[in-house]
């Protein structure tokens, strides 16, 4: 083989070897990255936020998190706390999807359409299935840090989704749960009220209280 031959060889090895040591490097800080789950309804997901891709909650939140973080959105809109609502969670992609991501801080917002008359019947059902959402992620090998959030004001009743069970059910309900699990309430309730221009049509936010939203968020987990 001529010495030609033996450089490109060479070249060629080197070259394989530093992008074998690019891709770990790479994969070796995605690793180190804390990893956030947003586990939600349409709020979560980010439906009537312009530019959803941009604008959705948990895209703020990762930007105030910074690059130590990896926040996912595993929103689904019309999505249920409840094991008998009308589409429940558990049964809905996002659930596999966030379990998958094996997040090391989970953030539950489910609540808001549970309020439905459809889906509010099983209402003394709810907390047991928010329990058993709370083990499900507790059990992960991750052990993430679990958050609890509150729903959201209803500005205007719509579809079933109506501000007197939010308020006089859903959120007594999470609050004691969260006491006798020990476990943070991001209190989502107080943080966007008196905002109704942020919510257009009475129960979405709009990118403006999206960020509002995502600052909660980000207060409770950095504090």
């Amino acid at each position: 083989m001529t010495s030609m031959k033996i450089s490109r060889v060479s070249f060629v090895l080197v070259f394989v070897f530093a992008l074998f040591c690019a891709a770990s490097a790479v994969q070796a800080a995605d690793d180190a990255k804390i990893r956030v789950a947003c586990v939600g309804d349409s709020i979560t997901f980010g439906a009537g936020v312009a530019n959803r891709g941009v604008n959705a909650y948990p895209v703020k939140l990762g930007e105030m998190l910074g690059d130590g973080y990896e926040v996912k959105n595993f929103g689904r809109s019309g999505a249920t706390m409840l094991k008998q609502g009308d589409l429940p969670y558990w049964r809905v992609p996002q659930f596999n999807q966030s379990t998958e991501f094996s997040p090391n801080i989970v953030v539950i917002k489910l609540g808001t359409n549970d309020t439905k008359p459809q889906n509010w019947k099983f209402a003394d059902e709810y907390a047991k299935d928010y329990e058993a959402m709370i083990d499900h992620f507790a059990a992960l090998e991750s052990k993430p840090t679990i958050y609890l959030c509150s729903p959201v004001p209803v500005y205007k009743d719509r579809w079933g989704i109506n501000e007197k069970t939010v308020v006089e059910e859903v959120i007594p309900k999470v609050t004691e749960l969260a006491k006798r699990r020990c476990l943070k309430v991001i209190d989502l309730y107080t943080a966007l009220t008196g905002i109704p221009e942020m919510f257009p049509d009475g129960v979405h936010p709009n990118a403006a209280g999206a960020k509002v939203l995502a600052e909660a968020v980000y207060k409770a987990i950095k504090k």
